[in-house]
């Protein structure tokens, strides 16, 4: 695990064990949670169009930063809940989805890898 993790893994065990919360992080708890925050992260950019999801304003900016902290962060803490290394498994899907995307077969698509296999 990369060192920028580990101190947030540290720090947010540390916020959790301060408050006693940790008896309401279990892993299902914190994936519920984190599905919350990704709708907070949507909402976000709800009935913008397209061009304007590309041009917020500080106030859309700040509270995008928020809602993608309060995402990572629940990352963070299920990782650790279940003792995953978040570096080594990103490095590992990348793998698995260089496998299933060949970009000289997918180069300018958005279909799916399944359109692409044997």
């Amino acid at each position: 695990m990369s060192d920028p993790f580990k101190q947030l893994r540290v720090a947010m065990d540390q916020f959790a064990t301060e408050r006693d919360w940790d008896q309401f992080h279990s892993p299902k708890n914190l994936a519920m949670a984190l599905t919350v925050e990704a709708a907070e992260l949507q909402e976000c950019f709800q009935w913008l169009t397209e061009a304007q999801s590309r041009e917020l304003d500080e106030p859309q900016l700040a509270a995008v930063r928020d809602e993608i902290a309060d995402v990572q962060l629940y990352l963070i803490r299920l990782a650790g809940k279940l003792d995953v290394d978040i570096e080594a498994a990103c490095r590992a899907k990348m793998e698995k989805n260089a496998e299933k995307y060949p970009a000289d077969q997918v180069k300018g698509s958005a279909k799916k890898y399944t359109h692409y296999q044997d």
